[in-house]
Protein backbone atom coordinates (compact mmCIF):
# COMPACT_ATOMS: atom_id res chain seq x y z
CA UNK A 1 0.00 0.00 0.00
CA UNK A 2 1.13 3.56 -0.55
CA UNK A 3 1.21 6.48 1.52
CA UNK A 4 -2.06 8.21 1.73
CA UNK A 5 -2.15 12.08 3.14
CA UNK A 6 -4.15 12.95 6.19
CA UNK A 7 -6.89 14.37 3.71
CA UNK A 8 -6.53 10.96 1.75
CA UNK A 9 -7.06 8.76 4.79
CA UNK A 10 -9.88 11.03 6.60
CA UNK A 11 -11.83 10.70 3.12
CA UNK A 12 -11.14 6.91 2.42
CA UNK A 13 -12.04 5.83 6.05
CA UNK A 14 -15.02 8.08 6.21
CA UNK A 15 -16.66 6.52 2.85
CA UNK A 16 -15.67 3.16 4.22
CA UNK A 17 -17.78 3.54 7.60
CA UNK A 18 -21.07 4.64 5.47
CA UNK A 19 -23.91 2.36 6.24
CA UNK A 20 -24.24 0.91 2.36
CA UNK A 21 -24.81 -2.44 3.15
CA UNK A 22 -28.24 -1.41 4.91
CA UNK A 23 -29.03 0.67 1.86
CA UNK A 24 -28.63 -2.04 -0.32
CA UNK A 25 -30.80 -4.47 1.66
CA UNK A 26 -33.53 -1.79 1.87
CA UNK A 27 -32.89 -0.71 -1.82
CA UNK A 28 -32.97 -4.49 -3.57
CA UNK A 29 -36.57 -4.74 -1.49
CA UNK A 30 -38.12 -2.34 -3.87
CA UNK A 31 -38.78 -3.87 -6.91
CA UNK A 32 -37.63 -1.26 -9.96
CA UNK A 33 -37.83 -3.34 -13.11
CA UNK A 34 -37.39 -0.76 -16.15
CA UNK A 35 -40.99 -1.42 -17.17
CA UNK A 36 -41.91 -1.15 -13.46
CA UNK A 37 -43.25 2.74 -13.05
CA UNK A 38 -44.94 2.37 -9.55
CA UNK A 39 -41.62 0.51 -8.49
CA UNK A 40 -39.23 3.00 -10.18
CA UNK A 41 -41.20 6.36 -8.92
CA UNK A 42 -40.86 3.92 -4.58
CA UNK A 43 -37.16 3.69 -5.94
CA UNK A 44 -36.82 7.02 -6.94
CA UNK A 45 -38.27 8.41 -3.87
CA UNK A 46 -35.68 6.60 -1.66
CA UNK A 47 -33.05 7.60 -3.57
CA UNK A 48 -33.98 11.40 -3.23
CA UNK A 49 -33.82 11.30 0.42
CA UNK A 50 -30.69 9.03 0.47
CA UNK A 51 -29.04 12.09 -2.14
CA UNK A 52 -30.48 14.91 0.42
CA UNK A 53 -27.56 14.54 2.09
CA UNK A 54 -25.11 16.03 -0.76
CA UNK A 55 -25.83 19.98 -0.93
CA UNK A 56 -27.44 20.69 -4.42
CA UNK A 57 -30.87 20.29 -5.12
CA UNK A 58 -31.86 16.79 -6.24
CA UNK A 59 -34.88 16.59 -8.88
CA UNK A 60 -36.78 14.19 -10.57
CA UNK A 61 -36.55 15.12 -14.69
CA UNK A 62 -39.06 13.29 -16.43
CA UNK A 63 -37.79 10.91 -19.61
CA UNK A 64 -37.89 11.93 -23.29
CA UNK A 65 -40.22 10.58 -25.65
CA UNK A 66 -39.41 7.17 -26.93
CA UNK A 67 -41.34 5.12 -29.05
CA UNK A 68 -41.34 1.49 -30.55
CA UNK A 69 -42.56 -0.82 -33.46
CA UNK A 70 -45.29 -3.33 -31.62
CA UNK A 71 -45.91 -6.71 -33.48
CA UNK A 72 -48.53 -4.73 -35.44
CA UNK A 73 -46.11 -3.11 -37.02
CA UNK A 74 -47.72 0.14 -35.77
CA UNK A 75 -45.44 2.54 -33.60
CA UNK A 76 -46.23 3.10 -29.87
CA UNK A 77 -45.56 5.30 -27.19
CA UNK A 78 -43.10 3.66 -24.59
CA UNK A 79 -43.28 4.92 -20.62
CA UNK A 80 -40.09 5.38 -18.79
CA UNK A 81 -39.90 6.49 -15.22
CA UNK A 82 -37.63 9.88 -14.10
CA UNK A 83 -34.67 10.20 -13.50
CA UNK A 84 -32.76 11.16 -10.67
CA UNK A 85 -30.49 14.26 -11.43
CA UNK A 86 -28.18 16.37 -8.42
CA UNK A 87 -26.27 19.45 -8.92
CA UNK A 88 -23.58 20.49 -7.13
CA UNK A 89 -21.50 23.68 -7.61
CA UNK A 90 -21.78 23.98 -10.80
CA UNK A 91 -18.96 26.72 -11.29
CA UNK A 92 -16.24 25.13 -9.34
CA UNK A 93 -12.74 24.72 -11.54
CA UNK A 94 -13.14 20.94 -11.55
CA UNK A 95 -16.01 19.20 -12.76
CA UNK A 96 -17.31 15.81 -12.87
CA UNK A 97 -20.41 13.82 -13.51
CA UNK A 98 -21.44 10.27 -12.05
CA UNK A 99 -24.18 8.25 -13.38
CA UNK A 100 -25.72 4.76 -12.11
CA UNK A 101 -29.43 3.25 -12.88
CA UNK A 102 -32.14 2.55 -10.31
CA UNK A 103 -33.61 0.06 -12.42
CA UNK A 104 -33.08 -3.43 -12.85
CA UNK A 105 -34.32 -6.47 -15.27
CA UNK A 106 -36.35 -8.31 -13.63
CA UNK A 107 -39.94 -7.16 -13.69
CA UNK A 108 -42.65 -7.09 -11.01
CA UNK A 109 -43.81 -10.89 -12.07
CA UNK A 110 -40.60 -12.03 -11.84
CA UNK A 111 -39.71 -14.94 -9.08
CA UNK A 112 -36.55 -13.25 -8.25
CA UNK A 113 -37.66 -10.74 -5.78
CA UNK A 114 -35.50 -11.46 -2.01
CA UNK A 115 -32.09 -10.96 -1.44
CA UNK A 116 -30.98 -13.72 0.75
CA UNK A 117 -27.05 -14.80 2.33
CA UNK A 118 -24.99 -17.18 0.60
CA UNK A 119 -22.67 -17.39 3.22
CA UNK A 120 -21.28 -14.74 5.86
CA UNK A 121 -20.22 -12.51 2.96
CA UNK A 122 -21.68 -12.83 0.09
CA UNK A 123 -25.71 -11.75 -0.78
CA UNK A 124 -27.74 -12.93 -3.43
CA UNK A 125 -30.51 -10.64 -4.42
CA UNK A 126 -31.93 -8.15 -7.38
CA UNK A 127 -29.49 -5.45 -8.26
CA UNK A 128 -27.53 -6.34 -5.36
CA UNK A 129 -24.57 -6.48 -7.93
CA UNK A 130 -26.22 -4.64 -10.46
CA UNK A 131 -26.62 -1.56 -9.60
CA UNK A 132 -27.66 -0.56 -5.86
CA UNK A 133 -24.78 -1.65 -4.66
CA UNK A 134 -23.08 0.72 -6.92
CA UNK A 135 -25.57 3.45 -5.88
CA UNK A 136 -24.77 3.61 -2.12
CA UNK A 137 -21.15 3.57 -3.21
CA UNK A 138 -21.06 6.02 -5.08
CA UNK A 139 -22.95 7.85 -2.34
CA UNK A 140 -20.89 7.19 0.01
CA UNK A 141 -18.00 8.60 -1.77
CA UNK A 142 -19.69 11.72 -2.46
CA UNK A 143 -20.57 12.15 1.59
CA UNK A 144 -16.96 11.85 2.62
CA UNK A 145 -15.81 14.27 0.18
CA UNK A 146 -18.49 16.55 1.02
CA UNK A 147 -17.50 16.20 4.87
CA UNK A 148 -13.81 16.41 3.68
CA UNK A 149 -14.98 20.04 2.30
CA UNK A 150 -13.39 19.66 -1.46
CA UNK A 151 -15.06 23.03 -2.65
CA UNK A 152 -13.23 22.94 -5.96
CA UNK A 153 -15.16 20.16 -7.31
CA UNK A 154 -18.27 20.63 -9.08
CA UNK A 155 -20.36 17.45 -10.25
CA UNK A 156 -23.58 16.36 -11.51
CA UNK A 157 -25.26 13.05 -10.20
CA UNK A 158 -27.41 11.27 -13.01
CA UNK A 159 -29.27 7.86 -11.65
CA UNK A 160 -31.48 6.69 -14.26
CA UNK A 161 -34.47 4.47 -14.81
CA UNK A 162 -34.13 2.81 -17.99
CA UNK A 163 -30.74 1.73 -18.28
CA UNK A 164 -31.35 -1.73 -18.57
CA UNK A 165 -33.35 -0.97 -21.72
CA UNK A 166 -30.66 1.00 -23.46
CA UNK A 167 -31.33 4.73 -21.69
CA UNK A 168 -33.39 6.21 -24.25
CA UNK A 169 -35.42 8.07 -22.41
CA UNK A 170 -32.41 9.51 -20.17
CA UNK A 171 -29.64 9.97 -22.97
CA UNK A 172 -30.53 13.35 -23.90
CA UNK A 173 -30.13 14.10 -19.75
CA UNK A 174 -27.06 12.53 -19.80
CA UNK A 175 -25.62 13.86 -22.63
CA UNK A 176 -26.24 17.19 -21.44
CA UNK A 177 -24.83 16.53 -18.06
CA UNK A 178 -21.58 15.30 -19.47
CA UNK A 179 -21.17 18.73 -21.10
CA UNK A 180 -17.54 20.57 -20.19
CA UNK A 181 -16.80 17.57 -17.57
CA UNK A 182 -13.47 16.60 -16.75
CA UNK A 183 -14.13 13.19 -16.03
CA UNK A 184 -16.92 10.56 -15.31
CA UNK A 185 -17.62 7.94 -13.10
CA UNK A 186 -20.53 5.46 -13.47
CA UNK A 187 -20.94 2.29 -10.79
CA UNK A 188 -21.65 -0.41 -13.10
CA UNK A 189 -20.44 -3.66 -10.98
CA UNK A 190 -16.75 -4.86 -12.11
CA UNK A 191 -16.49 -6.24 -15.04
CA UNK A 192 -15.16 -9.83 -12.92
CA UNK A 193 -15.50 -10.68 -9.37
CA UNK A 194 -11.78 -10.05 -8.55
CA UNK A 195 -12.69 -6.50 -9.14
CA UNK A 196 -11.15 -6.31 -13.06
CA UNK A 197 -12.64 -2.79 -14.68
CA UNK A 198 -14.36 -2.55 -18.19
CA UNK A 199 -12.50 -1.00 -20.89
CA UNK A 200 -13.05 -0.73 -23.99
CA UNK A 201 -16.75 -1.85 -25.19
CA UNK A 202 -18.30 -2.04 -28.95
CA UNK A 203 -21.54 0.10 -29.36
CA UNK A 204 -24.84 -1.33 -30.29
CA UNK A 205 -27.92 -0.81 -32.07
CA UNK A 206 -31.50 -2.20 -32.12
CA UNK A 207 -33.46 -2.18 -35.13
CA UNK A 208 -37.13 -3.52 -36.01
CA UNK A 209 -37.59 -3.64 -39.46
CA UNK A 210 -40.65 -3.79 -40.54
CA UNK A 211 -41.40 -5.61 -44.04
CA UNK A 212 -45.21 -5.00 -45.94
CA UNK A 213 -46.22 -7.37 -48.85
CA UNK A 214 -48.88 -8.02 -50.17
CA UNK A 215 -51.83 -10.76 -49.23
CA UNK A 216 -53.02 -14.07 -51.22
CA UNK A 217 -54.20 -17.04 -51.19
CA UNK A 218 -51.89 -19.51 -50.70
CA UNK A 219 -53.65 -21.76 -52.85
CA UNK A 220 -55.41 -20.18 -56.03
CA UNK A 221 -52.82 -17.12 -56.48
CA UNK A 222 -49.75 -17.54 -54.53
CA UNK A 223 -48.17 -15.45 -57.16
CA UNK A 224 -49.88 -12.42 -56.99
CA UNK A 225 -48.62 -12.06 -53.30
CA UNK A 226 -45.70 -10.86 -52.00
CA UNK A 227 -44.67 -12.68 -49.03
CA UNK A 228 -43.30 -10.59 -46.47
CA UNK A 229 -41.67 -13.64 -43.95
CA UNK A 230 -39.84 -14.58 -46.47
CA UNK A 231 -38.33 -11.38 -47.20
CA UNK A 232 -37.75 -10.91 -43.68
CA UNK A 233 -35.81 -14.29 -43.73
CA UNK A 234 -34.05 -12.86 -46.71
CA UNK A 235 -33.02 -9.88 -45.04
CA UNK A 236 -31.63 -11.68 -41.81
CA UNK A 237 -29.44 -13.90 -43.41
CA UNK A 238 -28.19 -11.01 -45.48
CA UNK A 239 -27.45 -9.28 -41.70
CA UNK A 240 -25.58 -12.44 -41.02
CA UNK A 241 -23.32 -11.89 -43.65
CA UNK A 242 -22.42 -8.94 -42.37
CA UNK A 243 -20.83 -10.30 -39.27
CA UNK A 244 -16.57 -9.81 -39.02
CA UNK A 245 -14.04 -9.13 -36.64
CA UNK A 246 -15.18 -6.66 -34.04
CA UNK A 247 -18.85 -6.36 -35.44
CA UNK A 248 -21.27 -8.84 -33.62
CA UNK A 249 -24.69 -9.48 -35.65
CA UNK A 250 -28.00 -10.68 -34.09
CA UNK A 251 -30.74 -11.07 -35.93
CA UNK A 252 -33.12 -12.55 -32.94
CA UNK A 253 -36.64 -12.05 -34.20
CA UNK A 254 -39.51 -12.21 -36.54
CA UNK A 255 -42.94 -10.79 -35.89
CA UNK A 256 -45.99 -11.31 -38.18
CA UNK A 257 -47.01 -13.89 -40.45
CA UNK A 258 -50.47 -15.02 -41.62
CA UNK A 259 -52.67 -18.46 -41.52
CA UNK A 260 -50.92 -20.94 -43.24
CA UNK A 261 -53.39 -20.48 -45.99
CA UNK A 262 -52.63 -16.98 -46.94
CA UNK A 263 -49.20 -15.05 -48.30
CA UNK A 264 -48.05 -13.11 -45.10
CA UNK A 265 -48.45 -9.50 -45.76
CA UNK A 266 -46.53 -8.33 -42.43
CA UNK A 267 -43.57 -8.95 -40.79
CA UNK A 268 -41.24 -7.49 -38.68
CA UNK A 269 -37.67 -8.83 -38.10
CA UNK A 270 -35.56 -7.74 -35.29
CA UNK A 271 -32.41 -7.36 -34.54
CA UNK A 272 -28.93 -6.24 -32.60
CA UNK A 273 -25.67 -5.18 -34.26
CA UNK A 274 -22.32 -4.61 -32.02
CA UNK A 275 -19.48 -2.41 -34.03
CA UNK A 276 -16.28 -2.32 -32.12
CA UNK A 277 -15.30 1.11 -33.54
CA UNK A 278 -17.06 4.49 -34.74
CA UNK A 279 -15.68 3.32 -38.37
CA UNK A 280 -17.46 0.11 -37.88
CA UNK A 281 -20.93 1.32 -37.13
CA UNK A 282 -20.64 3.70 -39.78
CA UNK A 283 -20.10 0.82 -42.18
CA UNK A 284 -22.89 -1.27 -40.60
CA UNK A 285 -24.88 1.44 -41.06
CA UNK A 286 -24.12 1.41 -45.13
CA UNK A 287 -24.52 -2.37 -45.26
CA UNK A 288 -27.58 -2.12 -43.50
CA UNK A 289 -29.24 0.47 -46.01
CA UNK A 290 -27.75 -1.53 -48.86
CA UNK A 291 -29.65 -5.18 -47.97
CA UNK A 292 -32.65 -3.35 -47.15
CA UNK A 293 -33.12 -1.83 -50.24
CA UNK A 294 -31.94 -4.77 -52.62
CA UNK A 295 -34.57 -6.95 -50.45
CA UNK A 296 -37.10 -4.10 -51.20
CA UNK A 297 -36.43 -4.42 -54.92
CA UNK A 298 -35.59 -7.91 -55.65
CA UNK A 299 -39.18 -9.11 -53.70
CA UNK A 300 -41.07 -5.95 -54.33
CA UNK A 301 -42.05 -5.36 -50.53
CA UNK A 302 -42.04 -2.12 -48.70
CA UNK A 303 -39.35 -1.64 -45.90
CA UNK A 304 -39.65 1.02 -43.15
CA UNK A 305 -36.67 0.80 -40.54
CA UNK A 306 -37.26 1.67 -36.86
CA UNK A 307 -34.36 2.23 -34.36
CA UNK A 308 -30.32 2.96 -33.97
CA UNK A 309 -27.38 2.92 -32.72
CA UNK A 310 -27.83 4.35 -29.16
CA UNK A 311 -25.13 2.97 -27.64
CA UNK A 312 -21.97 4.41 -29.80
CA UNK A 313 -19.00 2.15 -29.15
CA UNK A 314 -16.26 3.42 -26.47
CA UNK A 315 -12.88 2.54 -27.64
CA UNK A 316 -9.94 3.17 -25.15
CA UNK A 317 -8.58 6.73 -25.98
CA UNK A 318 -5.07 8.07 -24.28
CA UNK A 319 -7.78 10.33 -21.81
CA UNK A 320 -9.75 7.31 -21.22
CA UNK A 321 -6.19 5.40 -20.37
CA UNK A 322 -5.03 8.41 -18.28
CA UNK A 323 -8.29 7.80 -15.84
CA UNK A 324 -7.76 4.11 -15.70
CA UNK A 325 -4.14 4.71 -14.66
CA UNK A 326 -5.21 7.42 -11.88
CA UNK A 327 -7.78 4.86 -10.74
CA UNK A 328 -5.34 1.93 -10.63
CA UNK A 329 -2.76 3.92 -8.85
CA UNK A 330 -5.29 5.02 -6.33
CA UNK A 331 -6.29 1.49 -6.16
CA UNK A 332 -2.76 0.29 -5.34
CA UNK A 333 -2.08 2.82 -2.44
CA UNK A 334 -5.31 0.91 -1.16
CA UNK A 335 -3.47 -2.31 -1.41
CA UNK A 336 -6.19 -3.05 -3.90
CA UNK A 337 -4.91 -4.44 -7.15
CA UNK A 338 -7.03 -3.20 -10.16
CA UNK A 339 -6.72 -4.08 -13.87
CA UNK A 340 -9.17 -3.81 -16.84
CA UNK A 341 -10.21 -5.67 -20.32
CA UNK A 342 -12.23 -5.07 -22.97
CA UNK A 343 -15.78 -6.42 -22.77
CA UNK A 344 -18.84 -7.07 -24.93
CA UNK A 345 -21.31 -5.16 -23.09
CA UNK A 346 -22.57 -1.79 -23.20
CA UNK A 347 -23.96 0.92 -20.64
CA UNK A 348 -24.31 4.64 -20.39
CA UNK A 349 -20.43 4.95 -20.06
CA UNK A 350 -20.44 4.32 -24.04
CA UNK A 351 -22.77 7.37 -23.89
CA UNK A 352 -20.44 9.54 -21.47
CA UNK A 353 -17.30 8.59 -23.82
CA UNK A 354 -18.96 9.87 -26.84
CA UNK A 355 -19.27 13.16 -25.56
CA UNK A 356 -15.23 13.35 -25.59
CA UNK A 357 -15.37 12.43 -21.32
CA UNK A 358 -13.12 9.93 -20.02
CA UNK A 359 -15.24 7.40 -18.17
CA UNK A 360 -14.61 4.27 -15.64
CA UNK A 361 -17.80 2.90 -15.79
CA UNK A 362 -17.59 -0.12 -13.65
CA UNK A 363 -16.48 1.92 -10.30
CA UNK A 364 -19.62 -0.44 -8.75
CA UNK A 365 -19.13 -3.44 -6.50
CA UNK A 366 -17.72 -6.71 -7.08
CA UNK A 367 -20.34 -9.68 -7.81
CA UNK A 368 -21.19 -11.22 -10.66
CA UNK A 369 -24.17 -13.71 -12.87
CA UNK A 370 -26.02 -10.10 -13.22
CA UNK A 371 -29.21 -10.48 -15.30
CA UNK A 372 -29.87 -14.28 -13.78
CA UNK A 373 -31.34 -15.40 -10.32
CA UNK A 374 -27.79 -16.07 -8.81
CA UNK A 375 -26.82 -12.72 -9.35
CA UNK A 376 -24.78 -11.88 -6.32
CA UNK A 377 -23.04 -9.20 -4.38
CA UNK A 378 -19.76 -9.57 -2.21
CA UNK A 379 -20.50 -7.81 0.77
CA UNK A 380 -16.38 -6.57 1.54
CA UNK A 381 -16.80 -5.06 -1.87
CA UNK A 382 -19.05 -1.81 -0.68
CA UNK A 383 -16.24 -0.39 1.92
CA UNK A 384 -13.21 -1.72 -1.24
CA UNK A 385 -14.83 0.15 -4.06
CA UNK A 386 -15.78 3.11 -1.74
CA UNK A 387 -12.39 3.66 -0.24
CA UNK A 388 -11.08 3.70 -4.06
CA UNK A 389 -14.02 6.53 -5.15
CA UNK A 390 -13.07 8.29 -2.65
CA UNK A 391 -9.66 8.62 -3.55
CA UNK A 392 -10.01 8.92 -6.73
CA UNK A 393 -12.19 11.67 -6.60
CA UNK A 394 -10.38 13.44 -4.21
CA UNK A 395 -7.33 13.73 -6.63
CA UNK A 396 -9.33 14.19 -9.68
CA UNK A 397 -10.41 16.91 -7.36
CA UNK A 398 -6.34 18.10 -7.15
CA UNK A 399 -6.63 16.34 -3.37
CA UNK A 400 -7.95 19.79 -2.26
CA UNK A 401 -9.30 19.48 1.62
Amino acid sequence: MGALTSTEQDAVDRAAAEPMLDQVLAWSAVNSGSRNLDGLARMASLLGDAFSALPGSAVLVDPAPVDAVDTAGKKIDIAHGRNLHLKVRPDAPVQLLFTGHMDTVFGADHAFQETRWLDEGVINGPGTADMKGGIAVMLAALKSLEANGATNLGYEVIINSDEEVGSLGSAPLIAEAARGKNAALTYEPSALPDGTLAGARPGSGNFAITIHGRSAHAGRNPEDGRNAVLAASDLALRFEAMRKADLSVNPAKIDGGSPSNVVPDLAILRVNLRPATPELEAEAKDMIAQAIASVAAERDVQIDIHGGFARPPKPMSPAAEALFGLVKQAGSDLGQAIGWQSTGGVCDGNNIAACGVPVVDTMGVRGGKIHSMEEFLIVESLKERAALSALTILRLAGGAA
